[in-house]
Formats: C-alpha cells, sequence, structure tokens
C-alpha cells in the first residue's frame, strides 16, 4: 500500500522498501483548487497503484472533503496540455517516462508535475486559480497555435460579430471604412457610410458583377441591394421599396442615383435606351431645381422624392412615376451663413454663354439680393460651368426642346430680379404709399415676364379688397411689400418646379398604359429629407423632422413590432426585445386636435392671431409632455425631443409660412402676360389650361394662314401662276407674316410642321433615308394622358394653394397638404416588402475619409442599430408559408410530400440542420439566412445531379444503340472476312503448285541450254587461245579496272564553295583568310530572315562545310575545333528556328550573336585568344552563304502560268468597343483607363463584354481592349484577356508571346538566373505600356533580358484564364496523383489534348522554350526543376473559388506536373535530335556510296591512269547498286524535308519505320 506523507514535513522520504513488497515511488501532488491548500503533498507509492487510488491518499493527506469529486492531471512541460489521467491509469507508469531528473524530484519549474484538481457532476472540471479566459482570448490563442486561422479584422456583416455591442459595430465600421468599404450589412439592411469622396466602384462592370447573386455572397454594395429587389419582384411577384434614411449629408441623394442607375442597368441588359434614358435624366434635372449646399451638404436635398419604377413581369421597364413633397421655397429669399441658393441659379450665371447672357439679361451673382450673403464668393466656376452643360444634356433626355429650356431660363432671370426689386417712402408726403425701383430692373422684369410695366409697380405696391358693397384698393406698407415681393417669387419657383415635375412624370409616363391593362410590378425608391437641426430652426426643419420621425416609427414597425408579433401569433419560441418606441412624438406633432400641426392650422386662421399666441398655445396644451420642452418665456421658441435628438425650433414666421401669401392681384397679373408659358405655370387646372392653349394656338395660326394668304394673293394679282412661283411659295409665306406679332411669338414656328410641303415627292422619297433632325418630338403632350398623370400623382401644386377668387372652399394649409402627402406615401409603403438602407454621415466638417466616432456612435444608437443587429441575429430571416416551401423545395422532399408540419421537420432532421437555426410555426416555416442558403445550394446541386443523370442515361442510350449497330456491322465484315481468306488460301496454294510445276520445268530446260552453251564456248575460248599461242600476242583486257576510291567532300548543294572544281581535291576555307572581317562581311549582315527555307538552306550548308572540315584526314586544330562543335551547337538553334510554325523575322546579326556567345562558352578562359577567330571563319563562311542567297534571287524567275481567280471581296470586320459603342453616363464614374472622374452626362465609352468603362479621349489607347466581332482580325491588348483573341491562322502563337520567346532564346541562353531573377519593375512595366499599344514598334535588345522574361511570366499570370485551364486544374492534379511514372504522364498527356486549340499552340511553344533553356543549363543554372518552379503558378493556377489553404497544399503537385512535362518534352528532343544525325550520316555515307560507285562504273579513255584489280573493289561495292543508292537518298532528303516539329506535345517518333529502314539497308550495304 502507498504510505502518506503529509506536505511540507516530509522531504524527501526514506528509500527503497522491502525488495519483496515492490519498490516505492515518489509522487509530489499538487492541489489546484478553490479552498486553501498546503504547497504539496509528498506520496510513496506502488508501481502497480492507480490513479483512484492515489486520489483517495492525496485527498486524506491534503485532508478534503471526501463527498467531493477530484480528477488527477499529468502536465508535461510547462505550459503544455495538461492529460487527465483515469481512474484505472497507473501514475507511475507515466513517471518513467518522464526525464531521469524529474522522476527523483519533480517541482513545477521542471515543467513535469502531477495535479489535482475539482470535478463537477458532469465531468468537467473547475479551474478556480487559473484567470478566466473569454471566448475571444481562447480564440486568440487557438489562432496563435495555429489551430484556427487568423481573427477576421473586419465583418462584413454586424450579425455575424463574436460580441455585440456599441463599441464592436463602432471598430468593425471604423476598421471597413478606413480600408475604403462604406458598405456593412445588418441582415438585410444596408449601411452606407458617406465618405464624401467619389470612389471608383460604381461603373457598369460592378452592376454585372453583383447581378442574380445572393445578398452576402459578394462584399456589401448597393448595387446588391438593387439586385436582390429586382429579382425578389420578379420572384415573387410583389411590389418592393427601398427606404433611404438618414440625416442631412449623409449621402441618401447620391445613393438613390446609384439605385436608380443599377435598376435601369437591370431591366434592359444595356445603357440609355427609351424610358430608361428619361429616368436617369430626370435625377439631374431634379437635383439642379431642388437640392442646395447647406452646411451639412454640398448637395442637400431641399424636397423629398419617391420615384416609383414600374416593370412588365418579364423585367422590362414600363415607365416611372416621380413625386415630389414640400419644396423648402424659403431657401429662395433667405438662408443660414455659408449656406447657397438652389444650384440651378449658379449653373445658370456661370454657364451661359454671351449669347444667352444677352437674351436673359444676367447679370453676375453677386449682383442679385438673393444670391447674397455673408462672405459671398464662388470658388468652384469651372465645376459650375460643367454642371450646366450636364442639366441641358439632362433636360434634353427628358424631352425639353431648346425653345422651352430658354422659357424656363427665362422665369429663372427674372426670380432673380424680382430679389433686386427695392422700396422707399415717397417723397411728396401728401400721398401714401411707396415708391418701388430701380427703373432698369422693373423694365428688365417686364421683359422677362411679359407684363406691362405698370401693372407690375401697382401689384408689387398695392393690395385690392372687396368688400360687399366696393372694392378697395390700399397701399402695401415696407414689412408688407417685401413680403409680397418675396412671396411672388417663392411661389412662381415653386409653380415652375412643379411644372417640371409634371412634365418629366409625362416623358415617363407610358401611354399603353391608359389603353391596356398589363399588370404590371414596381419598385419605389425613397429619398426624403434628413433629420435636420441648424443653428436656427424654423418651419422647414419641423416638417423635414416630423416626416424623418414617420419614417423612423415605420422602420420600428416592419423590423421590431411587426416582425415579433408574427413570431408570437405563430406560436414560436422568441424572446421580445425592447427597442425606442417614437409614437409618442408622432402624437405630439399630428394627433388632433391637440397636435402642434392642428394648433398651427387654427392660430393661421385667426385674422388677429401672432407667433406669441401660437407659442402660448403650444406651451399651454403640452406642458406636461414629455417629448415637449418648454423654454422661457421671453425666449420665442419651443423644443422637442425627437429619436434624433432634442432640437430647438424658433416660432418666428411659422404662421406666415403655413399658408400662402400670393395675393389675387399677383396672380392677376401673371395671367395676363404675353407669354404662355408663364400663364401656365400660374393655371390653376394644368388640362384646362392645356386645352385652352391649343384653342389659342389654332386660333391664331388660321388667322396668321388668312392675313398671309390675302397678303401674298395682293402681291401675286395680275400675274400669270407658273411652276416657278410653287416653288418659293413656302418662303413667300414666311416673308409676308414677318410682321405678325402673334402673342410675342414667331409665328413662322407655326409652319415648321408643314415645312416639307415645299419638296416634290420624289424629292421626298430620295431622302428618306437621310437622318435629319426631328423638330416635333415623339411624345407630345395630349389633353388624355396630362389628365392621367394628375389624376395618378400626389400633385401638391402651388395653384392649389392659390386663392381661388371664384370659389368660397378653404385653401388648405402647407402643412395639411403636407400630412396628407406623407401619409398616402406611408399607405404606398405599407403595400410593398421594404429595403432599408441606412446612410451615416462620416463627418460634420464634410471632411474626405475623416470618421468622426463620437457622431457616427450618435446616429447608431438614435436609429437603433443595436437592437436591429440584435434581432437580426437572432430572428430568422428566411420565411415561407407551407404550401410556398413544398412548391419551392419539392425535389428535396420525399414522394407525395404534402404541405404538413411532419414533412417539413422530417426533411430538416434528414439534413442534419441545428434545431436552433430554424422554427416552424402554425404556418409557416422560419430560417436563418445561413439556412436558407444551404437548402438554396443543396436544391440547386440536387437539381444539377438528377439532371446530369438524365443526360448520363440519354447518352448512355445513344451509345449502346451506336455500339449494337456496330457489332452487328461488326460481325457482317468478320464473315465477309473470313469468306474472303478461305478463298484466298485456296488460290494461293494452287498458285505455289502451279508455280513449282513450271519452274521444275524451266530448271531442266535451263539446265539443258547451260551445257550445251558452255561446251560451246570451251571450243570457240580452246580454238581462240591455241591461234594466240601461235602468233605468240599477250593479253590486252577488254574492262579497265575500277580506281580506288578517293574521299570527296559532301557537296552537292548549289551552296557549296567546291562545286564546280576537281575531284582530286577538297577545298576548304582557309583560316588565314578569316582572320579579318572585311566591310562587305558586315553589310551582308543587315539581311533578314523571312523564310524558314533559307533556314533550312543554311542548316545544309554549315553541315557541308563541317563534313568539309571533318573529311581532310588532317588532325583539326584548336580553332577548327572549337568551329566544327559551334557550329553543330549551332545548327541545333537553327534547326528548332525553322521547326517552328510562326512566320520568321530573324536578322543575320541576331544569329551572328548567339554564335558568338555561344563560342564564347565554349572557349573558356583557357582559349579565349581563339573567339575571335573563330568568330570571324563564321562571319566569312556566313558571308559567302548569304551572297549565293543574293544572287539566287537576282536570277530571273520563270514566271508561272497565270491562272485566274475569283477575286474575294474584301473582308471587313468592323471592330467596335463591345456592342455599344457608346452611352451617357448618369452618376458619376470612374475611367477604367486613366482612373478619373467621368461626370454626369458626359459621353463615355463602355465595352458591352467586359463592361469597361473610359473616355472618348482614353479610347485610342486601349482601342486593343475591344472584343471584335471575328476572331480571324483582331488587334486588342495583348496582356489580360483570353488567348483564343490573340491568335489566328497566320499566327497560332499570340504575337507579343512569340516576340519575348524569340528574343529570349536569341539573346539569353546563355545569361545566369534567366527566369529566377527579375528585372526592374519600372522597365518591365514600361516595357508592357509599350508592347499592349504596339508591339510592332518596340525594340527588345533595348531592355535588359531579364525584363524581358519578368514580362513574359507576367503575361502568363494576367491571363483571365491560365494556359492549363481552371476547367482542367483538378485534372492534372489527379493525373499527379498516380503511381506510377508512366501513367502519370499518360493521364497528363490525355488532359493537355483536352486543352482549347489557343491554349495547346501556346503551351506548345513555351514547353519548347523551356525545353530549350533547360539545355544550357551548364550555363542558365535553370534546371527543369527550377523551371517547373517558376512556371507553375503562371500556367497551372487554382481558380479563384478555391480555398486559399488548399491550393496552397497543391503547390507541390502542379511544380511536379509541369517539371514531368518538361523532362518528357527535353527526352523526345533528344531522340528527335539523334534521329536526325542519324539521317544525316546515312546521307553523308550514301552519297559518297553512289559517287564513288559511279565514278568507278564509267569507262575510261584512251588515257586513263592506272588502276587497282577490279576484285578488290567489287567486294567492298557489289552488295548496293546506283539504284538502290539513289532510292535510299532521295527517301532521305524527302525526310530531311519535312520541318521537325520538336515543340510539338504528342508523339515525336516522326518517321520512326522508315529510319528503321534506311538505317537496317545501310548496314547491310556495308557488311
Amino acid at each position: 500500500m502507498a504510505t502518506i506523507t503529509s506536505g511540507g514535513g516530509g522531504g524527501g522520504g526514506g528509500k527503497a522498501a522491502n525488495p519483496q513488497d515492490g519498490r516505492a515511488y515518489l509522487l509530489q501532488i499538487y492541489p489546484r483548487l478553490a479552498t486553501e491548500s498546503s504547497a504539496c503533498c509528498y506520496l510513496r507509492v506502488q508501481k502497480d497503484a492507480t490513479a483512484a487510488s492515489v486520489i483517495c491518499d492525496a485527498a486524506a493527506a491534503l485532508g478534503l472533503d471526501p463527498s467531493r469529486l477530484y480528477v488527477l492531471a499529468e502536465v508535461k512541460e510547462c505550459g503544455g496540455e495538461e492529460w487527465i489521467l483515469e481512474s484505472g491509469d497507473l501514475p507511475v507508469q507515466r513517471l518513467l517516462l518522464w526525464p531521469r531528473r524529474a522522476q527523483e524530484e519533480h517541482p513545477q519549474s521542471l515543467g513535469f508535475y502531477f495535479l489535482l484538481q475539482e470535478s463537477n457532476r458532469d465531468g468537467t472540471i473547475q479551474y478556480v486559480h487559473l484567470p478566466a479566459l473569454t471566448t475571444e482570448q481562447q480564440a486568440q490563442r487557438l489562432a496563435a497555435r495555429g489551430f484556427l486561422p487568423p481573427p477576421q479584422d473586419d465583418f462584413a456583416d454586424l450579425c455575424n460579430l463574436p460580441a455585440l455591442n456599441e463599441d464592436s459595430i463602432l471598430e468593425n465600421l471604423r476598421t471597413r471604412f478606413h480600408k475604403k468599404k462604406i458598405y456593412t450589412y445588418a441582415g438585410s439592411i444596408l449601411i452606407a457610410i458617406n465618405p464624401f469622396k467619389f470612389l471608383p466602384i460604381y461603373n457598369p462592370k460592378y452592376v454585372k458583377m453583383y447581378e442574380n447573386h445572393q445578398l452576402g455572397k459578394l462584399e456589401p454594395h448597393i448595387f446588391a441591394i438593387a439586385d436582390v429587389a429586382y429579382y425578389a419582384m420578379l420572384r415573387k411577384r410583389v411590389n418592393q421599396c427601398i427606404v433611404i434614411s438618414g440625416e442631412s449629408g449623409s449621402g441618401k441623394t447620391q445613393s438613390t442615383n446609384f439605385l436608380i442607375h443599377c435598376l435601369t442597368a437591370l431591366s434592359q441588359k444595356g445603357y440609355a435606351s427609351g424610358v430608361e434614358r428619361t429616368i436617369l435624366g430626370a435625377g439631374p434635372v431634379l437635383e439642379a431645381f431642388g437640392n442646395a449646399k447647406t452646411a451639412h451638404n454640398n448637395n442637400s436635398s431641399r424636397f423629398g422624392k419617391f420615384i416609383q419604377v414600374n416593370y412588365l413581369e418579364s423585367g422590362v421597364v414600363r415607365g416611372a412615376v416621380v413625386e415630389k413633397y414640400l419644396l423648402e421655397k424659403s431657401r429662395l429669399v433667405s438662408r443660414e451663413e455659408n449656406e447657397r441658393n438652389y444650384h440651378v441659379f449658379y449653373y445658370l450665371l456661370m454657364g451661359a454663354s454671351d449669347e444667352e447672357r444677352r437674351e436673359f439679361k444676367l447679370l453676375a451673382p453677386e449682383d442679385y439680393l438673393y444670391l447674397k450673403q455673408q462672405n459671398f464668393r464662388i470658388e468652384d466656376e469651372e465645376d459650375l460651368r460643367h454642371d450646366f452643360e450636364r442639366l441641358q444634356q439632362a433636360m434634353e433626355m427628358v424631352g425639353f426642346l431648346s425653345a422651352t429650356k430658354k422659357q424656363i431660363f427665362s422665369v429663372l432671370s427674372a426670380i432673380l430680379y424680382l430679389g433686386n426689386v427695392t422700396y422707399s417712402d415717397k417723397t411728396d408726403g401728401r400721398e401714401e404709399g411707396l415708391d418701388v425701383g430701380p427703373p432698369d430692373v422693373l423694365a428688365t422684369l417686364s421683359d422677362l415676364l411679359k407684363v406691362k410695366e405698370e401693372l407690375l409697380v401697382e401689384a408689387l405696391t398695392k393690395r385690392k379688397t372687396v368688400t360687399v358693397n366696393d372694392k378697395l384698393i390700399l397701399p402695401y406698407s415696407h414689412s408688407e411689400a417685401i413680403t409680397t415681393r418675396d412671396s411672388m417669387a417663392k411661389s412662381l419657383y415653386s409653380a415652375l418646379f412643379d411644372w417640371i415635375v409634371l412634365r418629366i412624370n409625362h416623358a415617363l409616363l407610358n401611354k399603353r398604359d391608359m389603353k391596356e391593362s398589363v399588370p404590371c410590378l414596381s419598385i419605389g425608391v425613397l429619398d426624403i429629407f434628413g433629420f435636420e437641426d441648424f443653428e436656427t430652426n424654423s418651419f422647414e426643419q419641423f416638417c423635414i423632422n416630423y416626416a424623418n420621425e414617420q419614417l423612423q416609427y415605420y422602420f420600428n414597425q416592419h423590423i421590431f413590432k411587426l416582425e415579433q408579433e408574427e413570431y408570437q401569433a405563430e406560436g414560436i419560441t422568441w424572446h421580445n426585445i425592447d427597442y425606442t418606441d417614437n409614437v409618442g412624438c408622432i402624437h405630439l406633432i399630428s394627433k388632433k386636435p391637440t397636435g402642434l400641426l392642428y394648433l398651427l392650422d387654427e392660430e393661421s386662421n385667426f385674422p388677429h392671431a401672432t407667433d406669441v399666441t401660437l407659442l402660448a398655445k403650444f406651451k399651454q396644451q403640452h406642458q406636461g409632455n414629455k417629448y415637449f420642452v418648454a423654454t422661457p418665456v421671453m425666449e420665442p421658441a419651443f423644443v422637442i425631443r425627437h429619436f434624433a435628438g432634442v432640437v430647438k425650433y424658433q416660432i418666428k414666421d411659422f404662421r406666415e409660412k403655413n399658408t400662402d401669401h400670393m395675393r389675387p392681384d399677383i396672380v392677376a397679373l401673371l395671367r395676363s402676360s404675353d407669354r404662355a408659358f408663364v400663364r401656365q405655370l400660374i393655371g390653376n387646372d394644368p388640362v384646362a389650361m392645356f386645352r385652352w392653349g391649343i384653342l389659342r394656338a389654332t386660333i391664331r395660326g388660321m388667322a396668321a394662314f388668312n392675313q398671309a394668304g390675302r397678303r401674298w394673293a395682293a402681291k401675286t394679282a395680275g400675274r400669270e401662276r407658273s411652276d416657278g412661283h410653287h416653288k418659293d411659295m413656302h418662303a413667300q409665306i414666311v416673308s409676308s407674316i414677318n410682321d405678325l406679332q402673334l402673342d410675342s411669338e414667331d409665328p413662322r414656328k407655326l409652319l415648321q410642321p408643314w415645312g416639307r410641303l415645299r419638296f416634290p415627292r420624289h424629292a421626298l422619297q430620295k431622302n428618306k433615308q437621310t437622318k435629319q433632325k426631328q423638330i416635333i418630338p415623339k411624345s407630345l403632350l395630349d389633353s388624355r394622358s396630362l389628365k392621367f398623370i394628375v389624376g395618378l400623382t400626389l400633385q401638391d401644386r402651388t395653384n392649389k394653394t392659390l386663392l381661388r377668387l371664384q370659389k368660397k372652399k378653404k385653401t388648405p394649409s402647407i402643412s395639411a397638404q403636407f400630412q396628407s402627402s406623407l401619409t398616402k406615401l406611408l399607405g404606398t409603403l405599407s403595400k410593398a416588402e421594404p429595403f432599408f438602407i441606412r446612410c451615416i454621415r462620416s463627418n460634420a466638417e464634410k471632411k474626405e475619409m475623416c470618421l468622426d466616432e463620437a457622431l457616427v456612435l450618435q446616429q447608431l444608437r438614435y436609429t437603433g442599430m443595436l437592437e436591429t443587429v440584435r434581432i437580426r441575429r437572432s430572428g430568422y430571416g428566411a420565411k415561407y408559408t407551407f404550401q410556398e416551401f413544398i412548391e419551392h423545395f419539392r425535389v428535396l422532399l420525399r414522394k407525395n410530400a404534402t404541405d404538413s408540419r411532419e414533412d417539413i421537420s422530417l426533411l430538416f432532421q434528414k439534413m442534419g440542420m441545428d434545431p436552433t437555426t430554424y422554427q416552424i410555426g402554425k404556418t409557416k416555416v422560419y430560417l436563418k439566412e445561413l439556412e436558407r442558403q444551404h437548402l438554396q445550394d443543396t436544391l440547386h446541386k440536387d437539381v444539377m445531379r438528377k439532371i446530369i443523370f438524365l443526360q448520363r442515361w440519354f447518352r448512355a442510350r445513344l451509345q449502346r444503340t451506336e455500339y449494337l449497330a456496330m457489332r452487328q456491322a461488326a460481325g457482317v465484315l468478320q464473315r465477309s472476312w473470313r469468306r474472303y481468306c478461305r478463298e484466298e488460301r485456296r488460290a494461293r496454294a494452287a498458285t505455289l503448285i502451279q508455280a513449282v510445276w513450271r519452274g521444275s520445268r524451266q530448271r531442266a530446260e535451263y539446265r539443258r541450254h547451260r551445257q550445251d552453251i558452255t561446251k560451246l564456248q570451251a571450243l570457240v575460248r580452246g580454238h581462240s587461245a591455241r591461234r594466240r599461242s601461235e602468233a605468240g600476242l599477250w593479253p590486252n583486257p577488254i574492262f579497265t579496272p575500277y580506281p580506288l576510291p578517293l574521299p570527296l567532300p559532301l557537296s552537292s548543294r548549289p551552296h557549296s564553295d567546291s562545286a564546280g572544281k576537281g575531284l582530286s581535291r577538297n577545298p576548304t576555307i582557309k583560316i588565314s583568310r578569316a582572320t579579318r572581317v572585311s566591310e562587305q562581311w558586315n553589310a551582308s549582315l543587315d539581311r533578314e530572315i523571312t523564310n524558314s527555307n533559307e533556314l533550312r538552306h543554311l542548316d545544309e550548308f554549315l553541315g557541308n562545310q563541317v563534313n568539309d572540315f571533318r573529311s581532310r584526314g588532317k588532325q583539326l586544330s584548336a580553332t577548327e575545333a572549337i568551329f566544327v562543335t559551334a557550329t553543330m551547337e549551332f545548327r541545333k538553334n537553327i534547326l528548332a528556328m525553322y521547326s517552328l510554325t510562326q512566320k520568321l523575322t530573324i536578322g543575320y546579326k541576331d544569329l551572328m550573336k548567339g554564335y558568338q556567345a555561344k563560342v564564347i562558352h565554349l572557349a573558356g578562359e583557357g582559349q579565349k585568344g581563339e573567339v575571335q577567330l573563330v568568330v570571324n571563319l563564321f562571319q566569312s563562311v556566313l558571308d559567302g552563304f548569304i551572297r549565293g542567297e543574293m544572287k539566287k534571287e537576282e536570277e530571273p524567275v520563270k514566271p508561272a502560268k497565270a491562272r485566274k481567280k475569283r477575286r474575294k471581296k474584301d473582308k471587313s470586320v468592323s471592330i467596335e468597343f463591345g456592342v455599344k459603342v457608346t452611352y451617357q453616363v448618369n452618376i458619376m464614374q470612374s475611367c477604367d483607363q486613366c482612373t478619373s472622374y467621368i461626370w454626369g452626362m458626359e459621353k463615355a465609352y463602355m465595352c458591352s463584354y467586359c463592361k469597361m468603362v473610359c473616355h472618348k479621349k482614353c479610347l485610342c489607347k486601349i482601342c486593343c481592349l475591344s472584343h471584335p466581332q471575328s476572331d480571324d482580325e483582331w488587334d486588342g491588348t495583348h496582356f489580360g484577356v483570353r488567348i483564343c483573341r490573340l491568335i489566328s491562322d497566320k499566327n497560332p502563337v499570340p504575337m507579343v508571346m512569340e516576340m519575348m520567346l524569340e528574343h529570349v532564346e536569341m539573346h539569353g541562353l546563355y545569361t545566369e538566373g534567366i527566369y529566377r531573377k527579375s528585372g526592374s519593375a519600372n522597365r518591365i512595366k514600361e516595357l508592357h505600356q509599350r508592347l499592349d499599344t504596339d508591339p510592332h514598334l518596340v525594340c527588345l535588345e533595348d531592355y535588359p533580358i531579364h525584363t524581358v522574361t519578368g514580362l513574359v511570366k507576367q503575361w502568363l499570370r494576367e491571363l483571365p484564364d491560365p494556359l492549363l485551364t481552371f476547367i482542367h486544374y483538378n485534372d492534372f492534379l489527379r493525373a499527379i496523383e498516380l503511381p506510377e511514372k508512366q501513367e502519370q504522364l499518360h493521364a497528363i498527356y490525355k488532359v493537355l489534348e483536352e486543352l482549347p486549340t489557343a491554349n495547346f499552340s501556346t503551351l506548345e511553344r513555351l514547353i519548347f522554350h523551356l525545353v530549350r533553356v533547360s539545355k544550357e543549363e551548364p550555363h542558365n543554372r535553370m534546371s527543369p526543376n527550377s523551371l517547373a518552379i517558376v512556371f507553375a503558378p503562371c500556367i497551372l493556377r487554382c481558380p479563384d473559388s478555391a480555398d486559399p489553404l488548399m491550393s496552397m497544399r497543391d503547390v507541390a503537385k502542379t511544380t511536379t506536373c509541369v517539371e514531368l512535362v518538361i523532362n518528357e518534352q527535353i527526352r523526345r528532343y533528344n531522340e528527335k535530335m539523334e534521329e536526325i544525325e542519324q539521317l544525316e550520316y546515312a546521307e553523308t555515307l550514301a552519297v559518297n556510296q553512289l559517287k564513288l560507285k559511279r565514278q568507278n562504273t564509267v569507262r575510261p579513255g584512251p588515257h586513263a591512269p592506272e588502276t587497282v584489280p577490279a576484285n578488290l573493289v567489287r567486294s567492298e561495292l557489289t552488295p548496293l547498286t546506283p539504284v538502290i543508292l539513289d532510292i535510299i537518298i532521295i527517301d532521305i532528303l524527302v525526310v530531311k524535308r519535312e520541318p521537325p516539329c520538336f515543340f510539338r506535345l504528342g508523339s515525336l517518333n516522326v518517321r520512326g519505320s522508315e529510319m528503321k529502314g534506311f538505317l537496317f539497308r545501310l548496314s547491310t550495304s556495308n557488311r
């Protein structure tokens, strides 16, 4: 049993126990408990003691509570993991595995010890003395140790934050903002922080990027909200709306422009056509007339607008409607410091031409009272001039004619002149009233408005009051006159703005909506004034903030109240989330009968009420309301606690601004105007005014024609009419009515529609195709469409607020109209599915990319963003009714599934979904967004799997049918073949028998004839011999013996220097003649090689020269040895050059440089002096060849027979910049070429293929980036585009790639680390731009070789799809995982055959280049492995969608794959070179033997030299006849004429069987 020694006293205990009892081991137990205990206890235990017994002994020794549970833990290495011992584990065995020093005594400092810890009932351990680690700290610790990926520093969705509080939300937004990520999700809500700077993320390519993507798949963007709303509308067939809210200056107007831009782009997949063009043009027009510069925002909307875009069910835009709310008219006459009037005034004054300035009588901005302010200055004059041009273009897009624009600008000039009207008391004291002036201002104002000056003066100084019995004319006081003047200006501008909105709505109207009832869907975009709190807040701010209170209430209803009520009604598990409800503030303002707006209306109706009485009534009614804060008695203001903060309102002018001050005499004055446009603005009913205008124009037109006809008749009275007079009829009519003044308008305009009558009919037919400017617009305004628009839109027009002289009905106040329009707006929003965009103002000083954390946190608080994120995080973003769920996910459900809870729950359980991520209510299914996406992805995969199964089954069926047909055909063929073989065997047997029989008879007859001839010859020869013997003569041979064979040079080509000389001499080039380079040699090197035949001839010529040196029989000198070796190796380079199918353009100077580099490397340091001799020798040889080639070209060539060919039509391919050449920019974008801004309403060029946008001036720089209609003619850019666009039949390899590879092969094969070292980044960038512009103008020799090689790698990396495409990436990885090398090669080459033709040909060229580089490994130190490491990431990249960690693991596989291909091609290259050498050897041997044979068989003349006996020659040459030698040489030459395709990735064993046949025949002949 174990002995226990209490802690502290035992020290070390005794030695071992009695040997019979076994050895005892010392254990030191360190307690880690909640209660205080001794430092450690020492136990001596046996070797077989279990952990349970040790725990009991330790607990007893330490005096611990035996009722509690304890565990024993082993700690190895200080700071390491703790291993909990089971009850049956043996601690001593663990001890024996420790280091020897730790076995004897194991203090904690050594890192090996035992811990005693208390455990819970569930088995978990209580770590009481360790500091409590939060989840974040544990995650950080695991990430630091490599068990988790690095923590994410920013989150695209606030719902994914690890810790949810205000600090974490603010930190995440700050981190993203500094990374220029201004958009962040909170579920489906988008948070947009205004950077006060344009970011280049709104080009059309981003619209394409986010098209039809799920929310959250890509980086947050406002285009993603537009895309989701658009496709949700099409999918659900439910109207959508996008509510944009935020403070003034938070970027709501710009966000609206981006949304409209994206929605129109999604509808028709193009730009600037039809109603989309009008929608995009309406935005700049409304901004110019309704936006102004404020203290918080440079482009603040001073009115609210709701743009409803209508779509057909197919997704095509049908039309649109624009509704406006509460234009801030007071800004026209007064503003705060550092604020401006409406934009359009500054546009007009700074951008108008000199002619327009004279026509509209414009002054400088500082000369107008309405534009003056403290510290007035305009610093952006140039921008204002450009804005005026864009405004005019936008007005044309909406449909305003030039005449209409002039009328609008005239009214604007008149409004500015109204501010310059001044009043003074009359100098004559006898008469009351005011003098108005200055006279020039009144005259100008009268001329602009076309009213009489005396009536204008009377209306501005006096008022008419109608009583029961009389009409009174009373003069204005000074303050009343100024108020009347300002009221006239405000009402006139408001009427003009209403008229512009009306005309925009007419331009957006689809007239088919009035004729046919077509079901339409819509997406509404609400851009309403943001919450405002200025130093001085008045009636306008009060109405604006009330509208924001209503929108916040709408937001709370949808996000919190309705959501949680639905959860409770469905009976799912849910804990309510508290939120700030602002309904009390809304009731304070608008609840009957004591709401502030109703009290304001009451006081406005009392004739003797004042602002003081109004404030007193406010305080009396709402003294105890917590949202209403009373101010001191003497302060004319009151305070309201809004949801966004406390705002103080000045009570001054509340009553006046709530009513309309435009007097009836002012209305009568404007109605008396001679300008129809002014009368139309003031008209009570737009439809009635339009009808009256049509009637007036018709009557005046008839009168003008009658008067002109009478005058023309008077002039032509008494004359004969002729055809010549009819020709000038139109001109005479126009000249005859020049003096007519009808309503101060040019009557010639009435004749414009009939201008074509002066042309004959044939002239009209002839010019029918001529494009002429349209005088009459396509969509004219008519009463029916106008009535439809007025009834469709909310028209809080100024004319409805005018005093109606003939009606007793009380005019509604401004606040009542605003409440009514706001109620209708909320009703429209409640019928649609909303998307919310929360705009945040980053700072109050409008600084670029500056984040004021306090200001942002304040906005997050009052918008309830924390609660919003919390409910989005814990709520369920996806909802389906049972029936909708069954219809949508039917593929995943079991067969015959019904819309019941059980079937749906069974599906979730089958998929293993977490029960906390979904709930099934009474009628609906609720899912988290991630689970919905998981379900959607599973559905997509299942559908694709079934589609593939059907395709596989159908293909198998087709293959089975084809197989059966082929098997039947094979059977027929086999039967026929067997029958044919049987018959053939019988025929051969019969023929053999016949041949044997005939041969036997012929042999017998032959023997008989031979015997007879032999006898005859013997008799004749005997007779002749006897006769010569008798005469005493010596024998004289009939045939001359064969001479000895002489070594001849292999110079059968016309390029050889030995041509035409005797055979007894071996002509070679003497080195003594080649020691100096003549000027003629240098001049001949200027020639370029453009034909592969010339390279082939050069190769043969150099081969002949080398054979000449070798055939001399002498030992080669050092210079000759280097020359022969260098020339043979250089021939390999030439062979590789003309084996390529690419067009050649190689200069002889480049060849000389390459040869010189090769000689330098061969000579080394020891034979450095021989280099120049060898180079000069080679240059002399090359000069001889060049001269021969030039002489051949000078020889007249017999013209070939002319063959009449059919003339082909010139193939003209119009290269456009995409499909759509130009489009009009409607939101500010950035040029993808020069990165500068493209302003709104500018013309830009866009490629419809890649959505790249650029200026017109930048088009010439990137014309090579266009996407041609045909691949045959392609002059696009050479970097970053698909290879298929860069090749053609003439150039199977991209031109830039071929140029760079040729340059490297000519000048860089001997450069050390040619692809390992990188060149200068600036030089690479410069060469990149020059090659991209025009490769033909680039001289690569001007750049270092490493710059060119670096650009080769960059060209490969910039390919959108790599050479070994993304599709085949996994195929290559699977091929490299095979066990055997031969299997790997076979699989890799099988995948290579599946590559596209362009990729395959480019890859062949690249691999051949790498083979040539690796062949020079002793010089450039680039082995196949090194090249594979460099080029594998360039040509075999993983797809962008792949996991980066997984792709890092595949780097070794991709490198091995490329290395295998390179090594295999090196092997085939070497084999091919060996075959070529054998061919050349065979050719040399055969030619020499043929020459010797022909020389020795020629009958000599009478002076022939003495020769050797014939039997010596016959013994060597008899087996090979001249005919056989000729055949062999012809075959060899045929093989040599074929270009050796070294760079092919397929089989390189070309004509191997012929080679073997040649060599066999030659070896036979030698034997």
